[in-house]
Formats: C-alpha cells, structure tokens, sequence
C-alpha cells in the first residue's frame, strides 16, 4: 500500500497550475486560509466547509498513563486538540472509491 501525503508546497502547485497564478500569490493564498482556520480555532470557533468536513477545539481531561519505555506511570495534563470530522459528501466519494 502506497502512502503519500499532500504538503503545503504541493498545495501551492496544485493552486498555481489550475488558477494560473504566481508561486507568491498562490502561496500567499494558502497562507492566509491555513491562518484563517488557526486563528479561528484559537478563538474557539468552529469550521465547517460543507462536502468536506468540520475542525473545532476538542478539550481533554487529565489521565494518568505509562510511559511506553520504561512502564512508569504519569500524569497526563489536560489540553486542548483540534479535532476534523469527515463530512457526508466525502465519506461517501471516498467510500465509492473501495479499499485498496
């Protein structure tokens, strides 16, 4: 099974391919929406775009756990983690697609 990854730069090709647009302003059009979508998480709102899916602020309790190496137990502090969920639409195209 082949994994692969879409980075930020391959983001910015894919933008300046399609859009006909200059490496600067596609690049400065992925900076502006990754920053939209930080800053608004920051402030606790919540994201949706519909088809794909939704990103919010989850916020987790503290727990105790064990350190995989040595077996010691330790305190987990509480924290905050961004969390995505899929939407319908791409569930269902990815879905369609089957297992590979």
């Amino acid at each position: 099974m082949k994994v692969t990854a879409m980075t930020q730069s391959d983001l910015i090709s894919v933008l300046m391919e399609k859009e006909n647009l200059t490496h600067k302003d596609a690049e400065a059009v992925v900076k502006l929406v990754f920053s939209g979508f930080a800053e608004a998480l920051l402030n606790g709102d919540r994201i949706e775009i519909r088809g794909f899916g939704s990103f919010e602020m989850r916020n987790y309790a503290p727990y105790s756990g064990r350190n995989p190496k040595s077996g010691l137990k330790i305190e987990v502090k509480p924290k905050r983690l961004p969390f995505f969920k899929v939407g319908k639409e791409l569930k269902d195209r990815i879905n369609l697609l089957g297992v590979r």
